[in-house]
């Protein structure tokens, strides 16, 4: 059985969701980042990590990948020109989306207050804004590889949620109603329950 360690309100929600739509028992360790309890699977004491055996893994998504590589779910195979466009929106997602609120979460709660820039969380409104009105436009479907859920639904709809709770601005209609329906999966209210 996988352990996941982390928190339901950080990163680690996604390894949780992406085990529960793979149908693959996990146990969640609800450490928060730099605890004891984190410090033991990380040495910076991030969250989350993955332990798998012997082996602990970090970082969300690398995670995400390699439990979809590894039960062939969620995922485009390896070696696939479809894999290197899931690929491609996963990067996106990181780069536009994730780095953004993280850059906020940063300067609202994380870094110590004297080094803290409240004014730029402006402009990273501004460019999450732009971004999600990019991946507004590249919607076209119930999910953004296709026909089936794919790693990079999950992730957008993580970020999609951060930025909720971050009070970013509301997204377009378009991508409230693709995240809300992503949230009504059995699957996420499952891993939102853990």
């Amino acid at each position: 059985m996988y352990k996941v360690i982390g928190t339901t309100k950080s990163r680690a929600f996604r390894v949780m969701w992406t085990l529960q739509e793979m149908g693959e028992p996990y146990e969640q360790i609800a450490a928060v980042p730099r605890s004891e309890e984190a410090l033991q699977y990380n040495v910076l004491g991030k969250i989350p990590a993955l332990v798998d055996g012997k082996d602990v893994l970090t970082d969300s998504v690398a995670i995400m990948t390699y439990l979809a590589d590894k039960h062939g779910k969620l995922t485009a195979p390896a070696g696939t020109v479809a894999r290197a466009r899931q690929d491609a929106m996963t990067f996106w997602l990181i780069d536009e989306l994730d780095a953004i609120l993280w850059a906020a979460a940063k300067h609202s709660f994380v870094l110590p207050e004297d080094r803290r820039v409240p004014t730029v969380k402006d402009a990273l409104k501004f460019e999450f804004e732009r971004s999600a009105a990019h991946l507004s436009e590249r919607l076209e479907g119930s999910f953004l590889m296709g026909d089936t859920i794919t790693l990079p639904d999950i992730l957008a709809c993580h970020c999609l949620n951060w930025a909720i709770g971050a009070k970013f601005p509301r997204t377009d209609d378009k991508l409230f109603a693709y995240a809300k329906a992503l949230r009504q999966r059995p699957a996420f209210l499952a891993a939102s329950e853990t």
